[in-house]
């Protein structure tokens, strides 16, 4: 990967996590350190002429709980709302960083019932969270369930897509949204949402391209 291209991947990753998540200005320079630091050390250590590794994303802030919260309730049906009054504390819990405690919660309310899809979905949310953005088995477990129970929803699909974008996986997060969209039928729970930010994300990476573009020419 040359220097060029790993500069224009964390513009991307910038762009998406501040306009396409809409993640709380307050973060943005957090984020922007963050990708500061990955490009300071990536031009001190990095080898552009070998094979890339996986590596860790940046750590997530708490003041993104919000912002994921309110993403999953933009992207589950009414049908699929979690009736559990434990939810409300679990979401309180994830808005203030105590992903631990959340998932402890939510745990408890899909043992008492394995057909919540939108604790299934929460959980998922939490364990990527308490993870650093990162999926793990438990995480995966948790998508699979919801997406089982609500196979036409929007929600596990757009979460693992966001997982994958975060990690820098840009291609393969987008490629994941517009398969999901592709297969939903037309009124499925969440679908207008994963159409519009799918949209967004397309619109940022279609400017940054363009930008990139011109400043070579």
């Amino acid at each position: 990967m040359s220097y060029a291209f790993a500069i224009l991947l964390a513009a991307l990753c910038f762009a998406a996590m501040a306009f396409v998540f809409r993640l709380p200005r307050k973060t943005w320079a957090l984020i922007a350190a963050a990708l500061a630091l990955g490009l300071a050390g990536y031009a001190t250590q990095a080898s552009p002429d070998l094979k890339g590794a996986p590596g860790k994303t940046a750590a997530i802030e708490p003041e993104e709980g919000w912002a994921v919260v309110e993403m999953r309730k933009e992207l589950v049906g009414s049908n699929d709302r979690s009736t559990s009054p434990l939810l409300i504390t679990a979401d309180a819990l994830a808005r203030q960083g105590e992903y631990a405690d959340s998932a402890a919660l939510l745990r408890g309310i899909v043992h008492d019932n394995p057909r919540d899809t939108e604790a299934w979905l929460a959980l998922g949310n939490v364990l990527t969270f308490q993870a650093d953005g990162l999926m793990t088995p438990a995480s995966q477990y948790a998508y699979r369930q919801a997406d089982t129970l609500s196979p036409d929803s929007a929600g596990p699909a757009f979460f693992i897509g966001w997982a994958a974008i975060r990690q820098g996986r840009l291609i393969e997060g987008r490629e994941l949204w517009a398969q999901k969209l592709k297969a939903m039928p037309e009124g499925a729970p969440g679908r207008e949402e994963l159409a519009r930010r799918l949209a967004n994300f397309d619109q940022v990476l279609r400017k940054l391209v363009e930008q990139a573009d011109a400043k070579r020419h």
